[in-house]
């Protein structure tokens, strides 16, 4: 997950877990090698997940969603309304993915409408929350409230991106009880990815972009959002034809593609530009593209 507070371990996952009859608590242990497991997290009380019943349209970032009601079958646990300053404060915040480790959106909603006997209608949603993205989600997909619930595991910085084994099961018992389930997965470290820039636009050979920021960045009274990075930097590709044409780093948000460039190039008419915002710890971040006649 993205930053949700400032308060986590960037690079560290989430866990979070569930049960129609709650054990007590139930326990992460992770190994290298599926055998030699060793504590990594404890989850002390169920968090509410489910599953999506209908599916959820693509939808502007940051924007009020009116869109039909996403309806979710929860495995235990309750959703409840709030105001619009609630949640713009930061409540009522879910993810929403395929259950995998990449690809999750943070949104917020305003209304729960409880549906006999289980599900719930939300509606009013603040999609593409914390620099994820508001993308089409297929019925079935899962959803986790964003809570205390949600712990995160022993994770060292070094282990991004290496797979390695988990098993999770009632914290009473040990990890080799068959009640436990075993997944195996690697995690990219989100909370460290940059956001996508913003109004990306183009006048003749120069592009131009608005960076945003992955921490502080609520604040009205600063002249400037943090930078939230070692340095400012861009990696910049243009694309003719469906190759890519060029490739170049950037120390500010804009760019100049002559006409001198475009014939070294090989890029006759239009072209595409993709820009994203550059981490030394995590990489590139997303790309938002445009096309520039």
């Amino acid at each position: 997950l993205p930053l949700l507070t400032g308060t986590e371990i960037a690079h560290a996952p989430h866990f979070a877990a569930t049960a129609v009859s709650w054990p007590g608590a139930v326990a992460l242990y992770q190994s290298e090698t599926d055998s030699d497991y060793r504590l990594a997290a404890t989850a002390e009380r169920p968090a509410t997940i489910g599953t999506t019943l209908t599916p959820l349209d693509p939808a502007m970032a940051g924007r009020w969603d009116h869109g039909a009601a996403l309806r979710v079958q929860l495995v235990r646990g309750e959703l409840s309304s709030t105001d619009r300053l609630g949640v713009l404060s930061g409540r009522n915040a879910i993810a929403i993915g395929d259950g995998s480790a990449d690809g999750w959106e943070v949104f917020q909603f305003q209304e729960a409408m409880l549906v006999a006997p289980n599900p719930y209608d939300l509606r009013l949603r603040l999609r593409g929350q914390q620099g994820t993205e508001a993308v089409f989600r297929p019925a079935g997909s899962m959803v986790v409230l964003l809570d205390g619930a949600l712990v995160q595991p022993d994770y060292p910085s070094s282990l991004r991106g290496v797979t390695r084994s988990y098993r999770f099961g009632p914290a009473t018992r040990g990890y080799d009880d068959p009640t436990y389930q075993t997944v195996t997965s690697g995690f990219a470290g989100a909370g460290l990815r940059p956001y996508p820039v913003c109004h990306l636009t183009s006048t003749g050979e120069v592009t131009t972009w608005v960076r945003r920021t992955r921490v502080d960045g609520d604040s009205w009274d600063a002249a400037e959002v943090p930078l939230g990075e070692d340095r400012e930097a861009y990696v910049v590709r243009i694309f003719g034809s469906g190759e890519l044409k060029r490739e170049v780093i950037v120390a500010v948000p804009e760019f100049t593609y002559s006409a001198a460039d475009k014939a070294a190039d090989g890029v006759t008419g239009g072209y595409t530009l993709q820009v994203a915002q550059l981490s030394d710890r995590y990489g590139a971040g997303p790309y938002r593209s445009l096309w520039v006649a």
